[in-house]
Formats: C-alpha cells, sequence, structure tokens
C-alpha cells in the first residue's frame, strides 16, 4: 500500500490475529504480519498489541533509531484520530468521612483526655490506701 490511505480504528480492529497483524503507533497504522518472526522481543509482544493503538507500548520499551528506521517498510496508512475514542482521567467518586465506630469525635478526644486521667487517679488512690494501712 502507499501509505496515503486513512483507517478507521474499526479497521485496524479487524486484523487481530497471527495471520493478519496491524497496530497503530503515533497515528500510523502498520502492519507486522510478517516481521512477527523476526521480533526481538518475542511474538507474543506484538500480539498482545495488535488491532489497537500500542504507542505507549513502543515507547514504554525504548526503541533503537534503527528499530524506528526499520517501521517504515511496515507502514500501511494513518488513522482517522476521530475514530479514536478520547481517554478520561478517571476521578474516583466522593465518599463521605468514614466513622467505623459511629462516635462524634469530640467524644473521642475527650475520652482520650480523661482515661489517662482517671487511671493515674485510680493508682494514686491505691497507693495512698496501701500507705496509710
Amino acid at each position: 500500500m502507499v501509505g496515503s490511505t486513512v483507517f478507521t480504528l474499526a479497521e485496524v480492529a479487524s486484523h487481530d490475529n497471527r495471520n493478519d497483524c496491524w497496530l497503530i503507533i503515533e497515528d500510523k497504522v502498520y502492519d507486522v504480519t510478517k516481521f512477527l518472526e523476526d521480533h526481538p522481543g518475542g511474538d507474543e509482544v506484538l500480539l498482545s498489541a495488535i488491532g489497537k493503538d500500542a504507542t505507549n507500548d513502543f515507547f514504554d520499551v525504548g526503541h533503537s533509531s534503527a528499530a524506528r528506521a526499520m517501521m517504515e517498510e511496515f507502514y500501511v496508512g494513518d488513522i482517522d484520530s476521530s475514530t479514536i475514542p478520547t481517554k478520561r482521567k478517571y476521578t474516583p467518586p466522593k465518599q463521605p468521612l468514614y466513622n467505623q465506630d459511629k462516635t462524634p469525635e469530640f467524644i473521642i478526644k475527650v475520652l482520650q483526655f480523661l482515661a489517662p486521667m482517671v487511671i493515674l487517679a485510680l493508682a494514686f488512690g491505691i497507693h495512698l490506701y496501701t500507705k496509710t494501712t
């Protein structure tokens, strides 16, 4: 193919088997079927990325300039970027503050102060009682 062809994501996704492997890297479509056996990382790496956008996978590995130059022989066209869904940032749902024991915070703070005082007073009282007897 000349390379002036524009493909939709659905068209690229239909080429998703060992005998017909297409993938997208930087908005360009590549037919890597003939490269499966020669890929230094093994064919599983390519098979896991076929039929979809493999740009992040490609750049995460850190391919050499020779590898980038080799891509031209597998180039078949461009991707119609309007057919690629936009990526949305995940925002977790807002959840109310969870108070496990359902006790108001004020009571907890009061108990944190009073409990050591009660223990101290009890120890002092026992000490006085045992000293007088």
